[in-house]
């Protein structure tokens, strides 16, 4: 299924860009990992609310707006030719906006995050051209980060146990973190 390799796309992309920097900075100041020394990935499917939700490490504002705000201005006018060329887009992070492949599955995302002492923001897009950035304090968490995909109507089967597991197994074999799935009984 398409909206497969986007999901691995999303996935690979938070693992390798924040995972790694944070256990590389743990290295020479051991106060970065204070408040969550076991790094380990949740996935959360919400049958009830139509999400499928991300938990792992957190980030400052800073990181939100680099990272999430500014990822695809490189990539996107690549990506779009491409696109309109009818190439194999199967990769879409070649085009560097890995992150917003989830929109490829996604109406919309939201963004919890904390990061030790620094104060908790939301990050929120529409797939649109623009994002919100704001302190978030209604729903207050020790660090990590929580990404929300509020799925589109015809990527439902990734809230299904099944489906999650496999895309997970397949392509999550090079993580070197656990991955842990949260799912009702």
């Amino acid at each position: 299924m398409p909206g497969e390799d986007k999901i691995t796309q999303l996935m690979s992309f938070i693992i390798n860009t924040f995972y790694n920097k944070i256990r590389y900075e743990s290295l020479t100041d051991p106060s970065k990992l204070d408040s969550g020394k076991d790094l380990k990935i949740k996935i959360v499917p919400n049958k009830d609310d139509c999400s499928l939700t991300l938990i792992g490490i957190g980030m400052i504002k800073a990181d939100l707006v680099k990272n999430l705000g500014t990822i695809a201005k490189s990539g996107t006018k690549a990506f779009m030719e491409a696109l309109s060329a009818g190439a194999d887009i199967s990769r879409i992070g070649q085009f560097g906006v890995g992150f917003y492949s989830a929109y490829l599955v996604a109406d919309k995302v939201t963004v919890h995050s904390k990061y030790n002492d620094d104060e908790q923001y939301v990050w929120e897009s529409s797939a649109c051209c623009s994002f919100t950035i704001k302190p978030n304090h209604r729903e207050p968490m020790s660090t990590g980060t929580k990404i929300v995909l509020h799925l589109k109507e015809d990527a439902m089967d990734y809230l299904e146990e099944k489906k999650v597991k496999e895309v997970v197994k397949k392509n999550s074999q090079f993580i070197c973190y656990p991955i842990k799935l949260l799912v009702e009984k």
